[in-house]
């Protein structure tokens, strides 16, 4: 018996170009109203969950996925040390919006992937016992 719904798959085929585009809104204007890298992430995690559950077929790479987390969190500390470390931002009119347009983006990229290799992890290695 097949429980794979064709409307689930059209609907969330559909859904899915309009939770990139939210995300991608939440992580750019963090630094200038509610929202930001933490949120941004979430909502793009579940691009992810939303197209296992509509197509429960295993092609993400859960490798990969740790690879990008990983790098992610050393540009994050490398760019926050970088930022504490100079006199840069008190210099340049603006630069601290930039900083916080970027961390916003980086911590929404390392939340969606811990997120998302968090769901996989539920989904792939559960215990039966």
């Amino acid at each position: 018996m097949n429980d794979h719904s064709e409307l689930v798959t059209i609907i969330s085929g559909a859904l899915i170009p309009f939770i990139f585009l939210f995300s991608l809104y939440l992580m750019v204007n963090g630094h200038i109203s509610p929202g930001g890298g933490f949120q941004g992430g979430a909502v793009f995690a579940s691009i992810f969950i939303c197209k296992y559950l509509a197509n429960p077929v295993h092609d993400t790479s859960l490798h990969r996925i740790k690879k990008v987390e990983k790098l992610v969190l050393l540009l994050i500390l490398s760019f926050a040390l970088s930022f504490l470390a100079t006199l840069i931002h008190s210099a340049i009119p603006g630069f601290t919006a930039c900083y916080l347009f970027l961390m916003n983006l980086l911590i929404g990229i390392k939340v969606a992937c811990g997120m998302t290799l968090l769901f996989f992890r539920f989904i792939f290695f559960e215990v039966e016992g």
